[in-house]
């Protein structure tokens, strides 16, 4: 071998995953190389491109960028890129740019391609090479357009003043005091310097005054222990997700140990953004008619625009408009029961479906159902889900097409027929019955008596039965994502969506492979995420799956939010129909990849369980 060769060979012996490849290959290995100068500012590989193969950097840098100029990665020495040309055998969809001059060894595709085929360790590092680079990508996707980052400030920034603090044994009429003195809305506890508790002024009204209770009583007896807190580092769209699902108006900010820094309010979150989702949850929280609830959840739209506009991604900003759905639902519930007087007997309102997994859009119908205590009230409840489900659909959700709402009889069970059914359908898993299930095992609690939800989910937890679960991964194989042999989008040919894909179909995909695995480890997570994770934690996922599914719906969810939010600011009805024509190129790309993922997701679960897989 001559000196080059030989150099090429020990340079490679010396980076991953060349250095696995064990000296028989390493001595071959350079006769398939070629070397290659590239000029600092000069363009290695153009997308849409085919590179000559896989290219090493031995001396210099290379920028691996987007189309829009966005930086996914920079190679140095010892890195290597055009694996994603080589790995999905078409035009490559990154720029590379030499930001140094650099010297390249280039490895020949075809001798890529025998390598990946005989070393499968060879082939596993590309791969998760690969998937880095395209998760990175979709995260620069996510990028906001007009550069709006206010949500994206660190909480520690929106920290003006020291907390004001007392401890647990100061009576409540001197901690009201200290609060009035200092002009603060709270006063937060803390005991050996740690964080213990909170108290508001509305904690004063409603936990002391109008409970008849001595102000002398300590501040520990009425505090809210333990608080909700945030760390100095969050961002303050982490502050405002928890101040809406958790419905509150103060967070503490704590460093080391839980002591206070200080405090943040919806003020301040008012400060940053026009359209915060923190007051129109309180706005919908006071209306006294559903005329009124109806006006603030036409401002829901909007605000979600704002927040598509902004660095936020769309899991987040699913939760919120699941918050504010949720505080429409609830307000519309206490509306009605005032209408109809006290309730006979107690009873839960569930959501089902993409609100109970905090997952909704702006498309999604009404999903719910009632849990009573006892039975004999039904005209009652009757009542109460009319008026419910017709304020709903005022306010821009949809009945749903197959009846599943609290208005239907079928769905207003006391606890034991809730577990009749959940027995029934998991000894006879009919095609209705495995339906059910799918909705109904995606349940959360809205108002009423927690206690009773509890009950059913517990139900529902202890009938999974194996011959269930085999019928429930059927549906989730039936189902494909539109996406053809060759990589081509499989669109609506005809009627009103025409040239058009179902988005949520593949979404859905997702959400069921989750929701099976979930319950093949025996878990009762809700959030597609979450459930994920379970089946990652308990084995039947492995960790680079879990990861391409959520990235996988990731994305799909953001293209969808923002179809929606166009749709909506051009006066449309929002709809899960994208059009491939308005996607950029690089979001085609990405989309087919998302829904490849999917693809592969379903043929992985179908080998293992054909195999004897549990």
């Amino acid at each position: 071998m001559d000196v080059e060769l030989a150099e090429i060979r020990d340079f490679l012996a010396q980076h991953a995953p060349f250095d696995a490849l064990g000296p028989v290959v390493l001595e071959r290995l350079p006769r398939s190389c070629t070397i290659r100068y590239a000029r600092r500012g000069s363009v290695v590989v153009e997308v849409g491109l085919h590179g000559d193969g896989l290219y090493v950097v031995r001396v210099g840098a290379v920028d691996i960028v987007d189309e829009a100029g966005g930086l996914i990665e920079r190679i140095g020495t010892g890195g290597a890129f055009g694996m994603s040309s080589l790995l999905e055998h078409r035009p490559t969809r990154y720029r590379s740019v030499a930001v140094e001059d650099t010297l390249l060894v280039v490895l020949a595709a075809d001798r890529f391609e025998q390598l990946a085929r005989e070393h499968p360790s060879f082939l596993t590092f590309f791969a998760g090479a690969h998937h880095t680079r395209l998760t990175r990508a979709i995260r620069n996707l996510q990028q906001a357009s007009s550069g709006h980052t206010v949500l994206r400030t660190p909480v520690r920034s929106l920290l003006t003043r020291a907390p004001v603090t007392t401890e647990p044994t100061t009576p409540v009429a001197d901690a009201a005091r200290v609060m009035t003195e200092a002009g603060v809305s709270c006063v937060l506890v803390v005991e050996d310097e740690q964080l213990v508790g909170i108290v508001t002024d509305r904690d004063l009204r409603t936990r002391v005054l109008a409970a008849g209770l001595d102000p002398a009583v300590p501040v520990g007896e009425v505090m809210t222990s333990p608080p909700r807190t945030l760390r100095a580092d969050a961002m303050a769209f982490e502050a405002l997700l928890e101040m809406v699902t958790r419905r509150i108006h103060h967070l503490p900010v704590v460093g080391e140990r839980t002591v206070p820094l200080g405090l943040v309010t919806t003020t301040d979150l008012v400060r940053l953004e026009k359209s915060n989702p923190v007051y129109l949850a309180a706005d919908i929280g006071v209306q006294t008619s559903v005329a009124g609830v109806v006006e603030q959840a036409r401002r829901i739209p909007a605000v979600l625009g704002e927040l598509v506009d902004s660095d936020v991604s769309a899991s987040d900003i699913s939760r919120v408009l699941t918050a504010l759905g949720d505080a429409v639902r609830r307000r519309l519930v206490a509306l009605a029961e005032a209408e109809l007087g006290p309730p006979p007997t107690a009873y839960s309102w569930v959501v089902l479906g993409s609100a109970a997994r905090e997952e909704e859009a702006l498309s999604a119908d009404q999903d719910h159902a009632l849990v009573v205590a006892e039975e004999g009230h039904d005209a009652w409840f009757a009542a109460l889900a009319e008026r419910v489900t017709s304020g709903l659909e005022e306010a821009g959700w949809p009945r749903c097409p197959g009846e599943v709402m609290a208005t239907n009889p079928q769905w207003r069970l006391t606890p034991q027929e809730w577990r009749r059914h959940f027995s029934a359908w998991s000894r006879e898993p009919q095609p209705d019955a495995v339906l059910h299930v799918a909705v109904f095992h995606d349940m959360r609690h809205l108002t009423g008596d927690p206690d009773l939800t509890e009950q059913v989910r517990r139900s529902a937890a202890d009938h999974v039965s194996p011959r269930l679960v085999s019928h429930l991964v059927a549906r989730a194989l039936g189902s494909r994502p539109p996406l053809g042999f060759f990589r081509t989008f499989v669109l609506e040919h005809e009627g009103d969506h025409r040239d058009t894909l179902d988005i949520k179909r593949a979404i859905s995909i997702i959400v069921q492979l989750a929701r099976v695995q979930a319950l093949r480890v025996g878990s009762t997570a809700l959030s597609t995420s979450a459930r994920l994770a379970a089946a990652e934690e308990g084995g039947l996922l492995d960790e680079r799956t879990a990861e391409d599914l959520r990235v996988a719906l990731e994305l799909m969810s953001y293209l969808r939010l923002h179809h929606q939010v166009a749709q909506v600011r051009g006066g449309l009805v929002p709809d899960n129909q994208v059009a491939p024509r308005d996607l950029t190129d690089r979001q085609r790309r990405d989309l087919k990849d998302a829904f490849a993922v999917v693809r592969h997701a379903q043929q992985q679960l179908s080998t293992r369980l054909s195999s004897g897989f549990v």
